[in-house]
């Protein structure tokens, strides 16, 4: 059963997954110099285990409990889950798909985004 502190640990892992990526995709593509096209990305979780999450279902109200937000079209959203401090749309988006990896792993159906700015 998932529960708050499962999906604050989940999401602690997803963070510290997607700030990785980002810091090596960061150094390695880019030479550690934000340049290319700006912009920003997120991961959406839509699904656990096959069950769309609702707000005021146990695992949505867990979901809020554990500081994940919904978005207008009532996906749960990570703003940015790298915290990597950079412009690159690129870069910001090897973390979103990392954290969304994280997410997987813990049976949720989670996809990065991503905008140019």
């Amino acid at each position: 059963m998932i529960t708050v502190d499962t999906i604050k640990a989940a999401v602690r892992e997803a963070q510290e997954a997607a700030y990785e990526a980002a810091d090596n995709y960061f150094k390695t593509r880019l030479g550690g110099v934000d340049q290319y096209a700006c912009g920003f990305a997120w991961v959406n979780i839509y699904k656990h285990e096959g069950k769309a999450i609702k707000g005021s279902t146990k695992i949505g109200r867990a979901m809020k409990a554990a500081g994940i937000r919904q978005n207008y079209t009532k996906a749960f959203q990570i703003w940015n889950p790298s915290g990597y401090g950079c412009q690159n749309v690129d870069t910001l988006e090897a973390g979103a798909r990392a954290a969304a990896d994280v997410f997987k792993k813990y049976g949720f159906e989670a996809y990065a985004g991503s905008r140019l700015d």
